[in-house]
């Protein structure tokens, strides 16, 4: 096993275990699932009551006192028909409290041994279905505990059948794992995110997650106010993302630095730094164009990572491999700087969206020499800037934002018509009754900018009545 990969299975094992010295040893679910365990069905009932056959009957009566060696053999010796009663029982039964048993029962059987998954694909073909399709129906119920237990039941069956599942049924599935990442009240969230990062170990869940505009959905919830825990569990599934090269190379399009550099200015605990920096040495080693590579170191420093890593390096850290990571880091940053270029640097902090009075903004040489250059790769930084004129509420972003779009037509005349088909003009000049101030001067100087043509004697008539 390469070093990369004992570093994986280190971090996925305590990822997936929730395990960590300042956690409790169970989380709520685990506590829950064992007192489900603790349950004593009365299955007599049901048969009694003709729910259940008695075949059924013998068989669940049979597993539940079992010993695990007697578990295993009666699994062996019944192989699919054995996923079969289970699935009866799931579909027969309306009582939660025995729902949640059966659940139970399945998701400690595949866990024990998770070749145990093959009853279930041989009963899916037999019966024509997909050995996932009873439990994702099962993700409908009202009961919190259900249908988390199911969304664990399905993760095991795709993550350890030999087929893997069709991309509608992904699509559900990846769909139902988003709303409970969101919801305003899950009490499971951390349960849910240990699917996903189980689901993420697989490459081709990794292409179908990203293209399902699932990393949106994480960094949602990371920019907000979550626990270290989750925000380790969500890093490590960006983590998983950026071991292939070609979703690592699309990770900061959803500015996915900014977000992950304000965790690690803040962090106090070791396991989130490390994920954290286990993300960024991937966005630098992984994207096969150069560009790529270039545009993340960027990123990073523009978003201040240097400095939070050089305030590391004095820090007293006894894990080698974090060390390793911060001098890999380090050297790389630093080497981009050598060649960072006045317009890379502006080009990295407008696709930061965190724009501020950076001395290239006033610079008259700056402007004259690369105002044109905001017309590469189809008008992408004005893309950018006419975005955060549409989004921000942050002042001092809708002053810089529109006295660069003034810049820019000041030194590049044609591109007033560029500006006009974006729509930027339209929300430039809305800012001219801005409630802030400053936000309603750089608005004004920049709607004059793109009417009139006498730039100096304006700018410094305007500057004389401010």
């Amino acid at each position: 096993m390469s070093i990369t990969s004992e570093r994986m299975e280190s971090n996925s094992q305590e990822v997936v275990t929730g395990r960590d010295t300042d956690l409790p040893p169970l989380n709520l679910f685990e506590k829950e699932a064992n007192d489900v365990r603790n349950h004593r069905v009365n299955w007599q009932s049901y048969v009694q009551g003709q729910m259940i056959s008695q075949d059924d009957f013998t068989f669940i009566r049979d597993y539940d006192n079992a010993s695990s060696e007697r578990r295993d053999q009666l699994i062996q010796n019944l192989g699919p028909q054995c996923a079969k009663v289970f699935i009866r029982l799931m579909g027969r039964i309306a009582k939660e409290q025995t729902v949640r048993y059966i659940l139970t029962t399945i998701d400690s059987m595949l866990k024990e041994k998770p070749e145990r998954v093959s009853i279930f694909v041989e009963h899916g073909k037999k019966s024509k279905t997909a050995p996932w399709t009873p439990f994702l129906n099962m993700l409908t119920r009202e009961d919190a505990f259900t249908v988390n237990q199911a969304c664990r039941i399905i993760t095991k069956l795709a993550c350890y059948s030999k087929d893997k599942m069709n991309a509608n049924d992904l699509k559900y599935f990846f769909n139902w794992i988003k709303q409970q990442l969101t919801a305003t009240s899950n009490e499971y969230v951390q349960t849910v995110t240990e699917c996903l990062q189980q689901m993420l170990r697989l490459d081709v869940y990794r292409v179908a997650f990203m293209e399902n505009e699932g990393v949106s959905t994480i960094l949602s919830v990371l920019a907000g106010k979550v626990s270290f825990q989750i925000q380790y569990q969500l890093t490590f599934c960006v983590w998983m993302l950026s071991y292939n090269p070609q979703l690592c190379a699309q990770l900061n399009k959803y500015s996915i630095i900014p977000v992950l550099a304000d965790i690690l200015s803040e962090s106090v605990k070791e396991k989130v730094t490390r994920i954290i920096l286990l993300v960024f040495r991937n966005m630098i080693e992984k994207p096969e164009e150069k560009e790529v590579v270039q545009e993340n170191a960027l990123a990073m420093i523009q978003c201040k990572v240097l400095k939070q890593l050089e305030v590391l390096q004095g820090q007293k850290i006894e894990d080698p491999d974090i060390t390793e990571d911060i001098e890999y880091l380090v050297d790389k940053l630093q080497n981009s700087m050598v060649d960072l270029s006045s317009f890379d640097e502006y080009s990295s902090e407008v696709k930061s969206g965190r724009l501020e009075w950076s001395p290239v903004h006033r610079s008259e040489k700056f402007w004259r020499e690369n105002a044109m250059r905001l017309n590469e790769k189809n008008y992408e930084l004005l893309k950018i800037l006419t975005r955060l004129l549409e989004t921000s509420k942050d002042p001092l972003v809708l002053c810089v934002s529109s006295h660069d779009i003034g810049e820019y037509v000041r030194h590049y005349p044609r591109g007033k018509n560029i500006v006009e088909q974006l729509g930027c003009k339209h929300l430039v000049m809305q800012y001219m009754t801005h409630e802030d101030p400053n936000v309603r001067y750089e608005a004004l100087l920049a709607v004059q900018k793109l009417m009139v043509h006498n730039w100096e004697y304006l700018g410094r008539q305007m500057m004389q009545e401010a």
